[in-house]
């Protein structure tokens, strides 16, 4: 790769390559030119006869990659690192020499973009979420380094095409997953918009080659017809005294044009807001005078309105939008913005970095990446590859939506989320306790989506708890997370609870003493279980055997005491009956079920299932096979029907509701005694007193 020297006309300058030399010229004065001739020449010897799939010298990557950081006006230390990205990984340079040569920033921007090597890992998942992992922590530290990753995927796609076709897929999906929310969520619209494209090309060739044709093929009526607004827009603002302003055509990114088509079910002919103006100005001011313009001359779509000034997105966009009918009836997309905020909506925190010298505030880099702490805080509570990748794929591309307090303050949430999200952003503690909500003064279902602009007061109660069923309508990472966590946790509880009163009973059985807290250690060393608490919950899981915990317990126990004691032989025939043929639920793990004492079901016997708060579900015999709709209030409450008989069924209850009955085909065993069946042909809807003789009514 040629070399050429960079500087001003006439002098002898420092050598850098060519394309990177334009690129810096023009902002010789503010970049280190020096320090950056010194990382090119590090990156050509370090890379010297590795070559690209394209035949390309390796080096003219990370020189691409550094061009577009200038492109983008970054600082000295982003494109040096930009140049050097690779060297660490491909040839025997180290981050102490890099440290050495160029400080620290700069090594630590390249320890960020390296890739994880020194650890062995059981799939390439969980090695890429690892990586993932790294890079996001790396920008917790210091922002510029996803600006040198997405530069430097950029350029990958640009020259993908040397790859095999499997590999090409597989980049350009991970692209458009991963890269190009990522760039989304940063505010690096120019990046994202290339990106999608690139990836639209190698993921669906064809659905992009038709598309690529259609757009030219208008290119000419489009322009056309932009002019058209172009020139009254022109007339009004010069009228109005507005000065310093600019109006261009904005051209919509393929993907985004094809979502649409995909979307609204439409051809690329109906899709009328490809036709986008842009008006930029100097002031936010002017934003306003332009907008109140427009409105006065063409009559506006008021559900198109937006103000993203007063209410800028999470990642820092600023505009405002608007949809008129202009000439000739055309519905016109405009935007209005100033020039910073185009700067910042084409180049996202790219354009905060040089905030020293823009009369920036580090506080207002920062507010932008509020988001990325909260993504951060998630990602640490992960206990999987999968759950990680999870969480980063939920949070990284959604569309907002804004709503408000009762108080008026504004929250922020994606496209979609229910008050259960909005209770969780409020607070863990309001959304753990959410037994309702009310939209816009009105009371509405958890479950419903809010819309733009709604105003959300969250019910809460110290007795409500959060149900696995929220799990299928919430939309934010954070609302996802807490709610698993408080099953985990509640599930773990109640394992505890459960394993110590079946540990307790047995020891009673056996006559022993009840063991120790010195013991309850000993034996969870030697079961490998961490702490007491967790041999309580393993024996309530069933993870472990109780034999085994009691042998760890009580080392001198004899064999024939650590086996649980014989059942007799009328136990052992219903114990084998019920759970040859037993009682499964649809759809819910973990419920308890308990064989109602008033009538003694056995299998083949028609039966009802209630459940009741702290008891788990009640199996009662029932006279016909039947569906039961009940509402009431106290430890009932309203039902859901369910699934629910001998056979082997699913699992499947909603909490506090009777359930439906399924009649086995098995006949009901002839061997039961007659005294252990109950006295009339059903019990459901009452229950009996132990003397089996008269029903006790409801109420008593």
């Amino acid at each position: 790769m040629t070399s050429t020297r960079a500087g001003t006309k006439g002098a002898a300058g420092p050598i850098l390559a060519p394309e990177l030399a334009k690129a810096v010229a023009a902002q010789h004065e503010r970049l280190d030119l020096d320090v950056l001739s010194r990382a090119y020449q590090i990156s050509a010897r370090a890379h010297q006869g590795q070559k690209r799939l394209s035949g390309d010298d390796f080096v003219s990557h990370s020189v691409a990659v550094a061009t577009i950081l200038a492109e983008q006006q970054m600082d000295t230390t982003t494109i040096a690192a930009a140049l050097l990205h690779d060297v660490v990984e491909d040839s025997d340079i180290t981050l102490d020499m890099l440290r050495r040569d160029f400080g620290n920033e700069v090594a630590d921007l390249v320890d960020g973009l390296t890739k994880i090597s020194t650890l062995n890992f059981r799939s390439t998942a969980e090695e890429q979420a690892e990586n993932y992992r790294k890079l996001l922590m790396s920008v917790a530290r210091d922002a510029r380094v996803i600006i040198i990753k997405l530069a430097d995927r950029l350029h990958n796609m640009r020259t993908l095409d040397p790859l095999p076709p499997d590999k090409r897929k597989r980049i350009a999906l991970e692209t458009r997953e991963l890269y190009a929310p990522l760039a989304h969520r940063f505010g690096m619209a120019g990046v994202k918009a290339e990106l999608e494209d690139l990836a639209f090309k190698y993921l669906e060739p064809d659905d992009y080659k038709q598309l690529a044709r259609q757009v030219k093929a208008r290119r000419v009526e489009r322009d056309r017809t932009i002019e058209r607004m172009r020139v009254p827009l022109s007339e009004e603002l010069r009228r109005s005294g507005i000065v310093g302003w600019e109006i261009v055509g904005r051209p919509k990114n393929l993907w985004s044009v094809f979502k649409k088509m995909k979307k609204r079910g439409k051809p690329f002919e109906e899709i009328y807001d490809l036709l986008a103006v842009r008006v930029l100005v100097n002031t936010i001011t002017d934003c306003y005078h332009v907008l109140g313009i427009i409105h006065h001359t063409w009559t506006p779509l008021q559900e198109r309105i937006k103000d993203y000034i007063a209410s800028p997105k999470s990642n820092g966009y600023q505009s405002l939008h608007t949809t008129v009918f202009g000439p000739g009836g055309q519905l016109y997309e405009i935007q209005i913005r100033s020039r910073d905020m185009h700067r910042t909506a084409e180049y996202g925190i790219a354009a905060h970095w040089l905030y020293k010298e823009n009369g920036k505030t580090a506080d207002e880099l920062d507010h932008h990446l509020s988001w990325f702490r909260q993504l951060i805080e998630l990602q640490q509570d992960a206990h999987s590859p999968e759950e990680f990748l999870e969480f980063l794929k939920i949070d990284l591309y959604q569309d907002e939506i804004f709503v408000f307090t009762p108080k008026g303050d504004v929250k922020r949430l994606p496209k979609g989320a229910t008050p259960i999200d909005f209770a969780f952003m409020v607070h863990t503690e309001v959304g753990q306790h959410c037994n309702g909500a009310r939209v816009n003064g009105r009371i509405s279902p958890l479950h419903r989506p809010l819309r733009n602009g709604d105003t959300i007061e969250v019910l809460t109660s110290p007795q409500a708890k959060p149900s696995r069923d929220w799990l299928a309508h919430v939309q934010t990472g954070r609302a996802r997370q807490k709610i698993r966590q408080w099953i985990k946790q509640e599930e773990q509880e109640r394992s505890v609870t459960l394993g110590r009163e079946i540990l307790a009973r047995e020891v009673r059985r056996r006559r022993l003493d009840p063991p120790t807290p010195e013991q309850l250690a000993q034996a969870a060393s030697a079961l490998s279980l961490g702490s007491p608490e967790q041999v309580e919950a393993s024996i309530g899981r069933g993870d472990v055997q109780l034999g085994q915990v009691l042998k760890a317990l009580y080392p001198d126990l004899p064999p024939e005491d650590q086996q649980a004691p014989k059942p007799t032989a009328f136990g052992r025939v219903i114990e084998r009956l019920r759970l040859g043929r037993g009682i499964k639920i649809h759809g819910v793990e973990g419920l308890m079920v308990r064989y109602a004492q008033c009538c003694q079901p056995v299998p083949g016997d028609p039966v009802v299932g209630y459940v009741t708060q702290g008891r788990g579900i009640s199996i009662h015999r029932s006279p016909v096979t039947r569906s039961v709709g009940w509402r009431s209030t106290g430890a009932r409450s309203r039902a859901k029907p369910s699934s629910f008989g001998w056979p082997s069924v699913a699992r499947t209850a909603a909490a506090c509701m009777p359930t439906s009955v399924r009649r086995s085909a098995a006949p009901a065993p002839t061997f039961a005694p007659r005294s252990w069946r109950p006295r009339t042909a059903s019990c459901s809807g009452r229950c009996w007193s132990k003397s089996r003789i008269r029903p006790i009514s409801r109420r008593s």
